[in-house]
């Protein structure tokens, strides 16, 4: 800890008493971690990196973003005995946090805690072994974020240790490069070992030059002899093929001249890619050396881009037998609810002709190209459901997207229920959201489309669509809402079942696949503020190539998962069912981790199955989460408790992610989501705890809470949360925000006894918490539906404190054919249900 100003005055009085007598000076020990990679969750900014922390010089630093959820680890090489760590901290110091060690920088085990820091040198002994040890903060001294002049870690390198090979494994190995100045400048140059030869670039970024080793190589140290036209920022980059690419070290703020590198990799082929030039000519190299070990324990890194997996299918206008394979899938999914199977399409641009593409369980179709439009389809993307004799209450888990309809007699059929998204499509006519029939349907959800003709709800129940444009909209059963839609009808939920906002405050459309020539890259759209039609073709964001992301196919583990985050890889899981034994950690801001094919991921032995730092713009979309059958406490937790950064500028959004706790198989769960980080926008979810199928009981799929929201300034867009034991939502974060609320209350609810709380009868399906002093909510629907004992008569839908900043906006319960009954629809206020008849009981506002 902090030396105190009494014991510098008894070290000065010794000192004064007994002066030592001179002797021969000790060398000082050299820490384990100086110049070794280091890596953080962020930097507040470029001069202020990770490896600032490692580098032996106390005049840098690393410092992070203004979080308390932060840490900063460093790669030691090899397996070591660790006995003493030093922290020697800038004024930004940690007041608690932790010291631990993992052996693949993904299992981490606390070596000791730290509690009620005052910054300064803090020296700790510790005992333990691992590869990789790292400051994992709890909570900040001030209000920066944390910063350290140097992170030191001390101990003895395990008899694993790799040795570093003086030679230069690159030295006369072919090479190339993505330009050179001129004929006198070739790649080769750099590697030819003559200091009086370089290579250089043409004057552009990003530029690079590679050496092929001749076989996979163990890598640890790379030297660059730059020329005067060298790099500011750059990485240093492995791979064991020469087209997927993993960073081994990126670099800001460099300075020229010679540097070594240590890097803990493997790889056939090495690279340096630079990103930014420090002059105006291009880049320049006199030399670069590739130094490889023996006898280590070096992990490889995860390898970024590759194949997208045996499930998704990838099809053109030239596809033979096109239609077959649509209906191959479909006869296997058509009816599989609880099913492992799990299909993604995906349509290259062009024009398709006479196909009707029906979609059933766990299915997705999806264009590749960077607008609806550049994929069309003359026919039809088919929801229909005759596998249940014409009934569309249970058509849930699949998705459209990114493509253009012109259906085959006028009108596309999408008769669709929860979890069922239909975004970014342009319907060149009509769409018709009810089954063949017009059997009962309970959907639904469309955003960022165009439907050119007249959408028919006819027997939906509900229906949320936002940032579109419709030709026109027949009618509505009881709750259809609209943000943001041109020829939305007008709003009249006092006596229809329409409400109608012009815009929608805050919206970021959904990260999305799409293929750049023959290249496949993730298009990242751009937040909108108060939005009203579509994103497109403006399209403004950023694009993200492949090799950008860690491709995750079935049989992937979740170390490996953990490891690419750690590595800086974003995910995207392809089609398939993922069964954890630990949670996967999100901790990098703007990371994205984007599903195919409703990807379903499974925590087993009670572990949470996600947990994301309070960190800004992560998007999280397009994925299934299935309770395991052990209780886990959070599936889906965004932002450790007590966070508090601003995340309004770039906020965490989640969409298209869903929760399922039983249904395909006994599961637990005591939360299904819990955001705790301020500014998230949730737009489009379903959070179930099943009423059918397998695994299913009061007690068997035991779920008290589904969304519980403790951050600050949340906006949910399109909420579906259904059957929970207790709250269905729980908001106690200030100027929350929901537009469109759909809920069912638990069916199984043995008897009123039993949901009874505080005097209360029944658990609100929407709870905002008494401390709450600003909330505000549209179109809110909740029914009750209570089998087991239809006598009960639930006190209200909706709980909220009676203040003047907590507003809702059209609010509506219902007894679904008397099967329990609502006393009234917020705290004490509405008309009760009664009889059978399925007769809302509504309030316009609240107070």
């Amino acid at each position: 800890m902090r030396l105190r100003s009494v014991g510098v005055a008894l070290a000065a009085m010794a000192a004064l008493l007994a002066l030592p007598v001179p002797g021969p000076a000790a060398a000082a020990e050299l820490p384990l971690s100086q110049g070794r990679t280091a890596t953080s969750s962020s930097d507040e900014n470029a001069g202020t990196p990770a490896a600032a922390a490692v580098d032996g010089d106390t005049s840098t630093r690393w410092s992070s973003a203004a979080g308390d959820a932060q840490w900063l680890q460093v790669d030691l090489g090899a397996t070591a005995s660790i006995s003493k760590v030093v922290l020697n901290w800038e004024t930004a110091y940690g007041k608690d946090y932790k010291i631990q060690s993992s052996a693949d920088g993904s299992t981490w085990t606390d070596l000791t805690s730290v509690s009620g820091g005052d910054g300064g040198t803090d020296t700790l002994d510790v005992s333990g072994q691992g590869r990789y040890v790292r400051m994992l903060g709890v909570h900040r001294g001030t209000q920066w974020g944390y910063s350290l002049w140097e992170f030191q870690v001390f101990g003895t390198s395990g008899t694993g240790t790799s040795s570093c090979d003086s030679a230069n494994a690159a030295q006369g190995r072919p090479a190339s490069a993505s330009s050179t100045e001129n004929a006198g400048t070739p790649a080769s140059a750099a590697f030819d070992g003559d200091a009086g030869t370089r290579w250089s670039s043409q004057a552009a970024d990003p530029q690079w030059v590679q050496v092929d080793l001749g076989s996979v190589k163990d890598l640890c140290k790379v030297d660059l002899t730059w020329e005067a036209a060298y790099a500011r920022e750059f990485q240093i980059q492995a791979s064991s093929d020469g087209l997927n690419w993993s960073t081994l070290k990126s670099v800001t703020g460099a300075s020229g001249g010679t540097a070594s590198y240590d890097v803990g990799g493997s790889g056939r082929f090495v690279r340096v890619n630079g990103t930014v030039r420090a002059t105006g000519y291009g880049y320049s190299l006199w030399e670069v050396a590739v130094h490889t070990g023996s006898g280590g324990s070096t992990t490889p890194p995860v390898q970024g881009g590759g194949d997208l997996g045996p499930n998704v299918i990838v099809v053109d206008p030239n596809t033979a037998n096109l239609q077959q394979k649509f209906d191959d899938v479909f006869a296997k999914q058509e009816s599989s609810q609880f099913g492992s199977g799990r299909y993604q399409f995906l349509l290259k641009p062009g024009t398709y002709n006479g196909i009707n593409a029906q979609i059933g369980f766990y299915t997705s179709i999806s264009g590749l190209g960077l607008n609806p439009d550049d994929t069309q389809i003359n026919g039809d993307v088919t929801v229909d459901a005759g596998w249940f004799n014409g009934n569309a209450t249970q058509n849930f888990w699949r998705s459209a997207e990114n493509l253009a309809i012109r259906p085959s007699n006028g009108t596309d059929r999408w008769a669709v229920a929860q979890a069922a998204p239909f975004r970014r499509v342009h319907v060149q006519g009509g769409l018709n959201l009810a089954p063949n029939g017009y059997g009962w349907a309970s959907g639904g959800y469309i955003a960022d489309s165009k439907i050119d003709g007249t959408v028919g709800p006819y027997s939906q129940q509900q229906w949320y669509t936002r940032d579109s444009s419709v030709g026109g909209w027949t009618n509505g059963v009881w709750n259809m809402t609209f943000t943001g839609v041109q020829g939305a009808p007008a709003n009249n939920f006092d006596s229809g079942p329409y409400t109608t906002l012009d815009t929608t405050p805050v919206s970021r459309e959904k990260p999305f696949l799409y293929l750049d020539g023959s290249t496949y890259k993730v298009f990242v759209p751009a937040k909108r503020t108060n939005a009203r039609g579509v994103s497109w073709p403006a399209n403004a964001g950023t694009s993200l190539p492949l090799d950008q992301f860690y491709v995750v196919k079935p049989g992937a583990t979740a170390a490996t998962i953990n490891q690419a985050l750690a590595q800086g890889l974003n995910l995207l899981f392809t089609p398939g069912v993922y069964h954890l034994d630990q949670t996967i950690d999100v901790t990098r801001p703007d990371t994205v981790v984007l599903g195919l094919g409703l990807a379903t991921i499974v925590p087993d032995n009670g572990i949470d199955a996600m947990h994301v730092a309070d960190v800004d713009g992560v998007r999280l979309a397009g994925f299934l989460i299935d309770a395991g059958a052990a209780n886990s406490d959070t599936l889906l937790r965004i932002g450790q408790p007590g966070a508090s950064a601003d995340h309004s500028a770039d906020p965490t959004t989640m969409q298209d992610v869903f929760v399922r706790v039983g249904g395909a198989g006994p599961g637990l769960a005591t939360n299904s989501v819990v955001v705790n980080s301020d500014d998230v926008v949730i737009d489009h979810t379903w959070l179930w705890r099943a009423d059918h199928g397998d695994g299913v009981g009061w007690d068997t799929n035991r779920a008290d809470y589904g969304l519980r929201v403790n951050g600050d300034d949340v906006l949910a867009t399109g909420l579906f949360v259904e059957h929970f034991n207790k709250y269905d939502v729980l908001w106690s974060g200030e100027r929350g925000r929901t537009i469109f609320f759909q809920n069912e209350k638990a069916y199984d609810a043995p008897n009123a006894a039993a949901i009874t709380h505080d005097g209360i009868v029944g658990y609100a399906a929407y709870k905002v918490a008494d401390t709450v002093t600003q909330h505000e909510a549209w179109g809110l629907g909740s029914y009750c539906n209570y089998t087991s004992d239809p006598t009960i008569v639930q006190a209200h839908g909706f709980q909220v404190p009676v203040t003047a900043g907590v507003k809702l906006h059209d609010v509506l319960v219902i007894s679904l054919g008397g099967k329990g009954q609502y006393a009234h629809v917020v705290n004490d206020t509405g008309a009760p249900t009664s009889g059978t008849d399925t007769v809302p009981s509504k309030l316009t506002s609240f107070p």
